[in-house]
Protein backbone atom coordinates (compact mmCIF):
# COMPACT_ATOMS: atom_id res chain seq x y z
CA UNK A 1 0.00 0.00 0.00
CA UNK A 2 1.38 3.40 -0.90
CA UNK A 3 1.10 6.02 1.78
CA UNK A 4 -0.82 9.16 0.86
CA UNK A 5 -0.15 12.07 3.16
CA UNK A 6 -1.58 15.55 3.64
CA UNK A 7 0.34 18.55 4.93
CA UNK A 8 -0.67 22.16 5.47
CA UNK A 9 1.47 25.27 5.85
CA UNK A 10 -1.04 26.34 8.53
CA UNK A 11 -0.12 23.43 10.84
CA UNK A 12 3.11 22.54 12.61
CA UNK A 13 5.15 19.37 12.94
CA UNK A 14 7.97 19.09 15.46
CA UNK A 15 9.31 15.83 14.11
CA UNK A 16 9.45 13.54 11.10
CA UNK A 17 5.72 12.97 10.55
CA UNK A 18 2.93 14.10 8.26
CA UNK A 19 0.00 16.23 9.38
CA UNK A 20 -2.36 13.51 8.16
CA UNK A 21 -2.32 10.14 6.43
CA UNK A 22 -5.02 8.51 4.32
CA UNK A 23 -5.94 4.85 4.94
CA UNK A 24 -8.69 4.06 2.46
CA UNK A 25 -11.47 6.59 3.10
CA UNK A 26 -10.17 7.44 6.59
CA UNK A 27 -7.91 10.42 7.24
CA UNK A 28 -5.85 10.17 10.43
CA UNK A 29 -4.74 13.64 11.56
CA UNK A 30 -1.69 13.92 13.78
CA UNK A 31 -2.07 15.79 17.04
CA UNK A 32 -1.87 19.56 16.85
CA UNK A 33 -0.79 21.83 19.68
CA UNK A 34 -1.51 25.54 20.18
CA UNK A 35 1.82 26.59 18.67
CA UNK A 36 1.35 29.34 16.08
CA UNK A 37 2.86 28.00 12.83
CA UNK A 38 4.08 31.41 11.63
CA UNK A 39 5.68 32.61 14.88
CA UNK A 40 6.53 29.27 16.50
CA UNK A 41 5.10 30.62 19.76
CA UNK A 42 2.35 29.36 22.02
CA UNK A 43 -1.09 30.86 21.32
CA UNK A 44 -1.82 33.84 23.55
CA UNK A 45 -4.53 33.56 26.17
CA UNK A 46 -5.86 30.68 28.21
CA UNK A 47 -7.02 27.18 27.41
CA UNK A 48 -9.98 28.40 25.30
CA UNK A 49 -7.62 30.28 22.96
CA UNK A 50 -5.25 27.33 22.89
CA UNK A 51 -8.12 24.97 22.04
CA UNK A 52 -9.21 27.27 19.20
CA UNK A 53 -5.64 27.32 17.84
CA UNK A 54 -5.50 23.49 17.83
CA UNK A 55 -8.81 23.26 15.97
CA UNK A 56 -7.87 26.03 13.53
CA UNK A 57 -4.79 24.04 12.53
CA UNK A 58 -6.65 20.72 12.33
CA UNK A 59 -9.40 22.22 10.19
CA UNK A 60 -6.72 23.63 7.84
CA UNK A 61 -5.36 20.08 7.48
CA UNK A 62 -8.89 18.82 6.79
CA UNK A 63 -9.35 21.54 4.17
CA UNK A 64 -6.05 20.58 2.51
CA UNK A 65 -7.48 17.05 2.23
CA UNK A 66 -10.78 18.29 0.78
CA UNK A 67 -12.71 17.57 3.99
CA UNK A 68 -14.42 19.59 6.72
CA UNK A 69 -15.78 19.37 10.24
CA UNK A 70 -18.82 17.34 9.19
CA UNK A 71 -16.44 14.58 8.04
CA UNK A 72 -14.84 14.14 11.49
CA UNK A 73 -15.75 10.82 13.12
CA UNK A 74 -13.48 10.75 16.18
CA UNK A 75 -11.49 13.22 18.29
CA UNK A 76 -8.80 12.68 20.95
CA UNK A 77 -8.09 15.54 23.35
CA UNK A 78 -5.08 15.49 25.69
CA UNK A 79 -5.11 17.90 28.65
CA UNK A 80 -2.38 18.43 31.22
CA UNK A 81 -4.96 19.84 33.65
CA UNK A 82 -8.42 18.27 33.70
CA UNK A 83 -9.82 21.43 35.30
CA UNK A 84 -9.46 22.90 31.77
CA UNK A 85 -12.10 20.43 30.52
CA UNK A 86 -15.12 22.78 30.70
CA UNK A 87 -13.30 25.58 28.84
CA UNK A 88 -12.10 23.15 26.16
CA UNK A 89 -15.59 21.65 25.92
CA UNK A 90 -17.21 25.05 25.24
CA UNK A 91 -14.85 25.66 22.31
CA UNK A 92 -15.32 22.07 21.09
CA UNK A 93 -19.10 22.63 20.95
CA UNK A 94 -18.59 25.54 18.53
CA UNK A 95 -16.66 23.35 16.05
CA UNK A 96 -19.11 20.45 15.68
CA UNK A 97 -22.85 19.95 15.49
CA UNK A 98 -25.06 16.95 16.19
CA UNK A 99 -24.56 14.16 15.54
CA UNK A 100 -21.23 14.76 17.26
CA UNK A 101 -18.10 12.74 16.53
CA UNK A 102 -16.96 10.32 19.20
CA UNK A 103 -14.42 11.80 21.61
CA UNK A 104 -11.92 10.67 24.19
CA UNK A 105 -10.41 13.18 26.61
CA UNK A 106 -7.23 12.05 28.33
CA UNK A 107 -5.49 13.68 31.26
CA UNK A 108 -1.71 13.52 30.98
CA UNK A 109 1.19 14.92 32.96
CA UNK A 110 3.11 16.68 30.19
CA UNK A 111 2.84 17.54 26.48
CA UNK A 112 5.50 18.57 23.99
CA UNK A 113 6.83 22.12 24.24
CA UNK A 114 5.00 22.60 27.56
CA UNK A 115 1.57 23.09 26.00
CA UNK A 116 -1.62 22.40 27.99
CA UNK A 117 -3.57 20.74 25.17
CA UNK A 118 -3.10 18.61 22.08
CA UNK A 119 -5.89 17.40 19.78
CA UNK A 120 -5.89 14.70 17.10
CA UNK A 121 -8.78 13.51 14.99
CA UNK A 122 -9.96 11.05 12.38
CA UNK A 123 -12.20 11.97 9.45
CA UNK A 124 -13.92 9.93 6.76
CA UNK A 125 -14.29 10.82 3.10
CA UNK A 126 -17.98 10.59 2.14
CA UNK A 127 -18.78 8.23 -0.72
Amino acid sequence: MSRQTVNSSHATAVGPYSHATWAGDLLFCSGQTPINPSSGRLADGGIADQTRQCFDKLFQVLEAAGLGGDDVVSVNVYLTDMSDFSHMNRVYATRFSAPYPSRTTIGCSILQLGTRIEISLTAQRQS
